[in-house]
Order: C-alpha cells, then structure tokens, then sequence
C-alpha cells in the first residue's frame, strides 16, 4: 500500500466541494485513513511550497493556501500517487480531462481544486508537513 497527501484546496472548501470531491475518490475504492480540516498557517504553507521559494509566485501560493480552510488527506491504496494524481487531473483545467476532479471544479490554473503528491519522496515530506500528529 502506497500513500500520497491530498489537499482540497480553499477555492474547493470555500464552493462546498468537500464532500463531493472526497466521495470520488471513496468510490474508487482509495481508502482515506486520516483526514483534517486546518486553516494553515504561513509557516506550514512556506514549508509545503519550499520548492518555490525565491520564485516570483511564492508569495501567491502562499496567500492562496493560507485565504481559507484546507482539507488535508492521507489517501492509501495500490499506486495510490500515480492513481491520485490522474483523478485529479492535469494542473491547468484547460488541459484536463473533463471528467477528473480539476476537469469539474477548477476554476483557473491556481484555484485548480486540489493538491497531490507528486512522488513518494514528496508524499513523505507532505504528510509531515499537514500531519505532523502522525
């Protein structure tokens, strides 16, 4: 079993996507064995994007995610990053499946929904970060 952290992003929490979103992936199959619903702090949403500190977005990324409640997710499963990951769907809407999570809610490239690990190294480093109790 494989795990990966997913994060329904405030532009989903602030449309009442929550329950929605979290039923397609319980109708997959994928079992979520931990689940919170936080306001993060600049702190926590500094060290998530670390990767981009320094570039001219940070402090976008940063806003956005610290704007409104996030729910976070621990999602196990067979393959469960790359099984995830096609779910959701391609970053920018545009590109989406229109069937995948960022294909239905999306808004815009950023206000795209949701967040998933992209690797298991990142998944570990993620579910520290959210789920530091664990």
């Amino acid at each position: 079993m494989e795990k990966t952290l997913v994060l329904i992003k405030p532009d989903a929490m602030e449309r009442k996507l929550m329950g929605e979103i979290i039923s397609i992936y319980e109708k997959k199959g994928l079992h979520i064995s931990a689940l919170k619903i936080i306001k993060p702090s600049i702190e926590i949403a500094e060290s998530h994007y670390i990767e981009h500190k320094g570039k001219p977005f940070f402090k976008e990324l940063v806003n956005f995610i610290t704007r409104g409640e996030v729910c976070a997710l621990i999602i196990e499963a067979d393959n469960a990053i790359e099984l995830v990951r096609k779910m959701n769907g391609a970053t920018n809407p545009l590109d989406a499946d229109m069937g995948s999570i960022r294909g239905q809610f999306a808004v815009s490239k950023s206000e795209n929904a949701v967040h998933s690990s992209d690797c298991a190294e990142n998944a570990e480093r993620e579910m520290k970060i959210w789920f530091p109790e664990i």
